[in-house]
């Protein structure tokens, strides 16, 4: 009896340590991917960009403020000083300053891009890292060479995908009503280059916002707050912004079509839920773990991109983002390879910054 007891806790934990987590990534990858493609598509249809953030975090805000005060309530957390509050609010600029130009990238190239592009995350994190002086480089040391060669080419790979369209390899069978992006934006090579700089400078923001959020973490460990308290200042920033960018008043009037569904769809799934799910499996798997799940993104991007917008996928994009995952997997590589040297000291940093709290019952188990 005992020993069948103690196989169902064992099994119980893997499902709740791995078979939950994997879950969860992989529905977060679909998540970010269709909150791109809904955009892409509202946008097609006169939705303005400006509108879409701002709406976005007042409904993150308003799903968030009763969560926020439940879990706050629950759980013995230090007072929130000041300067937490401070750099909340620089992460909520930066947040607003990265949606403004992944957005408007999105809205010159395709979802398909701004997913490949976003495998930058890890290198430009890197990078910032060792300017900073949060990551030990050895040149000696065969995990540094990793990063260090890994960085050079996922940069290498994201050249590719943004300044080689190429031919079309597959192109989706698009009816009359179908949005066809081929015959908007994205059939210009000049647009498509903007497009992927424009998405590089949003993950490279998204990079200096891991390092900022850190800091927070360190000394408020509630997501859920956090990530409330983030999107309400976000809310305030970008409400004078987006009103002076956006003076048309009609545009501000959400008509029930997809253009609200796309609203309703990035702030409840995308920048309340999505963010959270995201935080709780950094502290609970690492960033190793979870940065493994990046790529998944383009499968998921190509398939609804073709679905939903008559999408055609370009030989660019498939040889940069051969590339490109090459570049992140050995960056990832190097990463495990110099955690494993390491001894296990309780904490680890994600991505590849945050620290979590490592389990001493699920590393047994393993």
């Amino acid at each position: 009896m005992a020993r069948g007891a103690e196989e169902k806790t064992v099994a119980l934990r893997y499902f709740c340590g791995d078979v939950v987590p994997f879950a969860a990534m992989v529905s977060v990858e679909c998540v970010m991917v269709g909150s791109n493609t809904l955009f892409k598509a509202a946008t097609l249809r006169g939705l303005s960009f400006y509108v879409y953030i701002f709406y976005s975090y007042v409904v993150a805000t308003i799903v968030l403020l009763p969560l926020s005060l439940i879990f706050g309530r629950s759980r013995r957390l230090p007072p929130a000083k000041f300067p937490v509050f401070v750099k909340i609010f620089f992460l909520a600029v930066l947040g607003l300053m990265a949606g403004l130009v992944g957005l408007k990238g999105v809205e010159y190239s395709s979802p398909t891009l701004s997913s490949a592009i976003s495998n930058l995350t890890p290198a430009f994190t890197f990078t910032l890292a060792i300017i900073f002086r949060m990551e030990q480089v050895r040149l000696s040391s065969s995990a540094t060479q990793a990063k260090i060669i890994g960085t050079i080419v996922s940069i290498s790979g994201a050249l590719v995908v943004v300044l080689y369209k190429g031919p079309k390899v597959l192109t989706s069978a698009s009816s009359p009503s179908t949005i066809s992006l081929d015959q908007h934006l994205t059939s210009s090579n000049s647009s498509w280059m903007l497009g992927g700089l424009l998405l590089a400078l949003q993950y490279f923001f998204v990079s200096v916002w891991y390092i900022l959020q850190t800091q927070v973490m360190e000394v408020y460990r509630e997501e859920i707050t956090v990530i409330f308290f983030y999107n309400l200042f976000a809310t305030i920033i970008s409400a004078p912004v987006c009103f002076f960018a956006e003076p048309n008043l009609t545009s501000w009037v959400l008509k029930p079509d997809i253009s609200l569904a796309a609203v309703l769809y990035s702030g409840i799934l995308l920048s309340s839920f999505g963010l959270a799910i995201h935080t709780w499996g950094l502290h609970l798997k690492g960033p190793v773990y979870i940065s493994l799940f990046k790529p998944l993104s383009i499968v998921i991007a190509v398939i609804l991109g073709a679905i939903f917008l008559g999408d055609a996928l370009y030989i660019g994009s498939v040889i940069g983002s051969m590339i490109l995952s090459l570049g992140f997997y050995t960056v990832i590589w190097g990463k495990a390879r110099e955690d494993a040297s390491k001894t296990v000291t309780g904490f680890e940093q994600s991505p590849l910054l945050l620290t979590h709290v490592v389990d001493d019952e699920a590393l047994s188990l393993r």
